[in-house]
């Protein structure tokens, strides 16, 4: 709870929602949604798989919505993850 006491006047800022939540392109996260894109694109436009670039971006886009729905910050989560040692000092 907060109290009179801890709202000091002149302290307080107002912050624009758009600072505080992810960028996400078509509910994905941006970086995910261009990487996808560009390999969904390479196959279909490289390799004449034009089936197979469509199907493999619409399963990669919603699994990646489906993690974004999960966690808003799944990708910087998924990158400490593999950061890890496994053993983790053990």
């Amino acid at each position: 709870m907060i109290d009179s006491k801890t709202n000091i006047p002149g302290y307080e800022v107002p912050l624009h929602r758009s600072l505080t939540e992810p960028v996400l392109i078509a509910g994905a996260p941006r970086a995910v949604t261009i990487l996808n894109g560009t390999l969904a694109a390479s196959i279909g436009l490289g390799l004449r798989l034009w089936l197979a670039g469509i199907v493999l971006w619409i399963v990669l886009h919603a699994i990646a919505v489906w993690a974004t729905r999960k966690d808003p910050a799944f990708v910087e989560v998924l990158a400490r993850h593999i950061r890890h040692r496994p053993d983790l000092g053990v």
